[in-house]
Order: C-alpha cells, then sequence, then structure tokens
C-alpha cells in the first residue's frame, strides 16, 4: 500500500493473482477458465487486467459490448474474446477484430448468418446462449430442434460453446431453483448434440457457481466478480482477496458552529461545533448521492468519518470532528474498512454497482 496524494484506484496485481489461481485450483484439470472483464474489468482497467490474466494462462474472455472487446484487441490480447451481448450494427466490427460473438435469439442468429454470408466466412466461431430461467436472453428449450436445423444448412458459423446463466447460484435458498436451472441446461445442451452431431464447449458456472456447485463446473466457467476479490459469501470471502482499494485525500477542514450549514441545499446543519473534512471525489467518481447525509462513512486514520450533506459532483464532506488528522491527510473510502460490500450496504446497494461506476477519471495505481 502507497501513501498517495490524489484520489486514486489502487489495483493490486498480486491479490488478481491469487484469486485467478485459487479459482482455477478449485477446477478439474482441463476445465477452461473465462475471465469477464467487461465494464472497464469491473472498474480496474480491463486494458491492464487482461494482459496480466493473458499471461497467467486464462483460455477465454468475456465482455459484454464490442467496443469492450474492441480495447482488449487494441491493448494486444490475442487470447479469445467472447461478446455476450452482441448488437446488429457491430457484426462487421466483431469479425474485423476476431471477437465472437453470443448468440441468442432466433432474430440474432439470422441477421449473424446473414453477415457471415456476406464476409464469406467459414465455420467462424459463435457461442449459443440457452436461457434455463434468468429470462433475460437466451434460446428456450423449445428451440433447440429449429436452431440445430437451421445452423445445419450452412457452414459459415459453427457454435464453440453452448452456454447458460445461473440467476441465484450465490443464494442457498434458492438451491432447488439453481438444480432445476443446471439439469434443464443438461438436457438442452444433450438435446443439442444428438441432433448437432457434434459436442460444443458446455459453461453455466459464474464465481457463485464455482464455488458453490462444482459438479455444474462442465468444459469451462466464467468468473468475473470473484476475480476482484469478492465471493458473494462471508465464507468465500475469505478465501479471495480484494484487487481494489478506493483512497482519497482531505482538500480542507471547516469548523462549523451550531446551525450552520454545509453544502448544496444546506443538505446538514450542525446540531453542535462540527469539524469538517472536505475531499477530493464526488458523484462524478462513481461515489452518488445515495451515499450522503450520514448513510455511508471513510476511514480515516482508523476511524469512521460519516458523509454528511449532500455528495457533490466533484466533492464531498465528511465529519472528522474528533479524529485526529489534517489536510493532506490520506482516506480510504473502500478496501479494508469499510469493504466494497460494506460502503455499498449502506446505500441499500452491492458491490458490483459501487467498483464498477468509479469514473475512468479516477487514476489508477497498480502494485504487485
Amino acid at each position: 500500500m502507497t501513501k498517495v496524494a490524489e484520489t486514486v484506484l489502487e489495483v493490486d496485481l498480486g491479490a488478481l493473482r491469487h484469486n485467478y489461481e485459487f479459482l482455477r485450483s478449485t477446477l478439474r484439470p482441463g476445465t477452461k477458465f473465462i475471465a469477464v472483464v467487461k465494464a472497464f474489468a469491473y472498474g480496474h482497467d480491463s486494458r491492464i487486467i487482461a494482459p496480466f490474466l493473458e499471461k497467467l494462462g486464462v483460455d477465454y474472455f468475456a465482455v459484454a459490448y464490442t467496443s469492450e472487446g474492441i480495447e482488449l484487441r487494441e491493448a494486444g490480447v490475442r487470447t479469445p474474446i467472447m461478446v455476450l451481448h452482441p448488437q446488429h450494427v457491430h457484426f462487421n466490427s466483431i469479425i474485423d477484430s476476431q471477437l465472437e460473438p453470443c448468440i441468442y435469439s432466433r432474430r440474432v442468429l439470422s441477421l449473424f448468418l446473414e453477415t457471415a454470408r456476406s464476409r464469406n466466412l467459414k465455420t467462424y466461431p459463435v457461442h449459443l446462449k440457452f436461457n434455463t430461467g434468468l429470462n433475460r436472453l437466451g434460446f428456450e428449450e423449445k428451440e433447440v430442434a429449429a436452431l440445430v436445423y437451421q445452423l445445419g444448412q450452412q457452414q459459415h458459423i459453427r457454435a464453440a460453446s453452448l452456454f447458460s446463466h445461473l440467476a441465484a447460484s450465490e443464494d442457498l435458498n434458492e438451491e432447488a431453483f439453481t438444480r432445476n436451472q443446471i439439469e434443464l441446461f443438461k438436457t438442452m445442451a444433450a438435446a443439442f448434440e444428438k441432433q448437432a452431431g457434434y459436442k460444443p464447449l458446455l459453461h453455466q458456472c459464474n464465481t457463485s457457481g464455482i464455488l458453490c456447485y462444482p459438479d455444474a463446473h462442465f468444459d469451462m466457467v466464467r468468473s468475473g466478480i470473484g476475480l476482484y476479490g469478492y465471493g458473494n459469501d462471508e465464507t468465500k470471502d475469505k478465501l479471495l482477496r480484494r484487487v481494489g482499494t478506493l483512497k482519497t485525500i482531505i482538500s480542507q477542514i471547516h469548523h462549523l458552529e451550531k446551525g450552520e450549514s454545509l453544502g448544496y441545499n444546506r443538505g446538514y446543519i450542525a446540531e453542535h461545533s462540527t469539524v469538517t473534512a472536505t475531499l477530493p471525489l464526488g458523484h462524478a467518481d462513481g461515489i452518488g448521492r445515495q451515499y450522503g447525509k450520514g448513510k455511508a462513512f471513510v476511514n480515516i486514520n482508523g476511524k469512521k468519518a460519516p458523509i454528511i450533506g449532500n455528495v457533490c459532483m466533484d466533492m464531498l464532506m465528511v465529519d472528522i470532528t474528533g479524529i485526529d488528522c489534517q489536510e493532506g491527510d490520506e482516506v480510504i473510502v473502500y478496501g479494508g474498512f469499510p469493504t466494497a460490500e460494506e460502503f455499498a450496504a449502506t446505500a441499500g446497494t452491492i458491490s458490483y454497482e459501487l467498483i464498477t461506476g468509479i469514473s475512468r477519471r479516477v487514476k489508477r495505481i497498480y502494485t504487485e
């Protein structure tokens, strides 16, 4: 850990290595590993994270959108990249960058086939998504026969994998639902393989699936949040290491007398003599207004400093009454104490939303 002089997201690549190696150690030999690096690698910068993971030996990367895959190619990544939610307008860019689209509906299949024919492609790899209960994207069980038939009438594309997404793999109260999803996926995959005459790679487990349902690892697994140190369960979290720590500094200290106000719309009125610190971090950096008015706190010299008043675009204010600190001192927003989960929970949200929302204008510092 380094002392900072500005707002930074400190990214521990050693922790990333640990998490990857731990998650990989839970798999059977030969099971492939997909590193999910969408959303700027969950806020940690995919242009740095993906090349690092590529050197560690990941088998695939997954991104949400085409632009994210192109950015990885421009960063020098050569490992296969699947695009989880491609749009028709980007199909030529996908092919130009040798990305692999996930096909989730008859419409998307027909449109990509049209592009593949026009480009005279041969057995271009695609990934077919099956809907087993999440009900966002994917082919239904009743569509498998027609899907196989349509694929069998051409040679422009070929299914590299079949996959689905677990809806509640972190919630053991939903184990029966998850087991039903797994069994439905097996049924759909078996029907596809029998009718198509070949076996694509199968994958369904996300991070929580990897940790809770080892019998469903199949040929590949996908991990996103786990790589960055979050296991969605207190027990599992202890096996992982947090990759990102958001830090800032105290810009200025103010002394308020009883009745004086602070910030926009007089969002805080001092009920007694109060000492406040202004930090160079705001909702444009990813710390939204929902964290203000005493909900969240930051760590200043090991003490809780509640966020008070309304969070501004570029600044927020905290109550440092009774805390021994001075201007220029370091502040931990999340990472350690509080954790990202703890910080997010104060506003009724989850770590995913918090860490993926950290603005690109926040400087990233990498350590190992």
